[in-house]
């Protein structure tokens, strides 16, 4: 599918793998619990965006839950300066583990809220999600952290489309001009949409607003 991984890289995702498993009972961390699912729709899933658009340089994974895709990332990219924000901490303590476990020294894990990290406002050139909220509000999460030139990447499902003609006034406000939405498909032909939103403007000082205004009003056209 476009990479080729090392046998350490594999070995590192096979124990992240017994780890995910073993936590899982205590934390519920996934719903997927067989091990070739985990590698399928968890580690592939997060893969092959790298091989589709451009990761490099300081990149922060919103709302990164067992850590996906930054922990995937950090793995297979030790050039990648990772930063997980994680609002949840029982999650940041599985985070905690496997990075000891892996010695993901290129990984910083923030157990924080990512609308209150005024404090890193616009210093990653990505800022990644996956599986976290719809595209609107996801948005707003995740632009304000992005600077300019950089990019916004979010994966998501068959919906993709449907999501990015939803938050076109949102990824514009916030300061995204341009976007690209690339279509792709897991081993057993689950559909996925890769959406890379290009920040090209400064986002306006009042974004993010709180979590309850943006769930109550969303970033959309009236």
């Amino acid at each position: 599918m476009g990479f080729t991984l090392s046998e350490e890289v594999l070995k590192s995702y096979e124990i992240y793998a017994a780890l995910l498993k073993e936590w899982n009972g205590k934390f519920n961390l996934t719903a997927i619990e067989e091990t070739e699912e985990i590698y399928e729709k968890h580690f592939l899933d997060c893969l092959i965006p790298l091989t589709l658009t451009k990761v490099k340089g300081r990149v922060c994974d919103v709302g990164s839950g067992a850590g996906f895709p930054g922990l995937v990332w950090a793995i297979a990219d030790p050039s990648l300066s990772l930063t997980l924000i994680e609002p949840t901490g029982k999650r940041c303590t599985f985070l905690h583990e496997v990075k000891r476990t892996l010695h993901l020294s290129n990984t910083e894990i923030l157990n924080r809220r990512a609308e209150e990290c005024s404090d890193l406002r616009e210093s990653f050139d990505v800022a990644a999600a996956r599986a976290v909220a719809n595209l609107p509000l996801l948005s707003e999460l995740c632009v304000p952290l992005v600077k300019q030139g950089g990019s916004f990447v979010s994966m998501k499902g068959a919906k993709g489309e449907e999501e990015l003609a939803e938050a076109g006034f949102a990824l514009k406000k916030l300061g995204c001009t341009e976007s690209e939405l690339i279509r792709y498909a897991l081993l057993n032909k689950d559909a996925r949409t890769l959406i890379v939103a290009k920040k090209t403007e400064h986002t306006p000082g009042k974004y993010p607003r709180n979590y309850g205004q943006m769930k109550k009003s969303p970033l959309k056209a009236k």
